[in-house]
């Protein structure tokens, strides 16, 4: 029988592999996204550092559901503000070994429509 692997290790793997290659700096920190079943998570990072910048979650926000794309979209309203204010324009997206669409998608776009460059 073949065995498959889980799709958290798959995941684990594709986000190692893009954290090879993007880094976040003072200038242009990264923008980390994770998310689980029920809610959805984002930093931005200083890695030169290795501090958390600014943070959101559907959990601070006090999302009844933030599970779901809306919840996305709220955070990532919520971050580029919060970006905004510590004077943060530039960041390089990390999407966590997550594929582009539904919820990381949703996220992404809120927070370049409120003013985040990435």
């Amino acid at each position: 029988m073949i065995k498959k692997e889980s799709n958290n290790v798959a995941r684990l793997r594709r986000h190692a592999r893009v954290r090879s290659k993007v880094s976040g700096t003072s200038d242009v920190p990264r923008l980390n996204v994770f998310r689980s079943n029920d809610n959805i998570f984002v930093q931005i990072i200083d890695d030169t550092k290795g501090n958390t910048l600014v943070s959101s979650s559907s959990v601070e926000l006090k999302l009844k559901n933030g599970g779901n794309v809306e919840g996305a979209k709220l955070v990532g309203k919520d971050i580029a503000e919060k970006a905004k204010k510590a004077k943060i324009t530039k960041v390089v997206f990390d999407r966590g070994g997550y594929l582009y669409h539904g919820r990381v998608q949703a996220l992404a776009e809120a927070a370049r429509e409120n003013g985040l460059e990435f």
